[in-house]
């Protein structure tokens, strides 16, 4: 397991991104400043074991996703601040370099990030 963690506030905007074209969320550890609380969903402050990369596996809650990509930024940022995009498009290119670009069967929900919903990485 490279991180593992569990979800505990989501922001009251937050949600909406899973609405674009391309669903996303946001993830901040618990430090976030109040202004970016609003828009992303806060898990507890871990230690990033080690990189994540494509081939890794993301669980989340019970959905299984399968990292495609990750932006140049994005082992930092989750080591520095537990930030990264999760961006629901499989695609071998990150749209950004905080994105972690995901694919899987079933598409993300709202009630798949709630407090408490645990969030592993492999």
């Amino acid at each position: 397991m490279k991180y593992h963690s569990v979800i505990t506030r989501v922001g009251s905007d937050a949600l909406h991104f899973l609405k674009e074209d391309v669903p996303f969320i946001i993830l901040f550890d618990e430090t976030v400043p109040a202004e970016l609380a609003e828009i992303a969903v806060l898990h507890q402050s871990q230690k990033l074991l080690a990189p994540i990369g494509p081939g890794d596996t993301i669980l989340l809650g019970e959905k299984v996703y399968d990292v495609t990509a990750v932006g140049d930024s994005v082992n930092q940022t989750m080591e520095e601040l537990g930030h990264c995009t999760l961006c629901f498009k499989a695609s071998d290119v990150p749209d950004r370099p905080g994105c972690i670009m995901l694919g899987g069967d079933e598409a993300p929900e709202a009630d798949d990030f709630q407090d408490g919903v645990i969030l592993e990485i492999h």
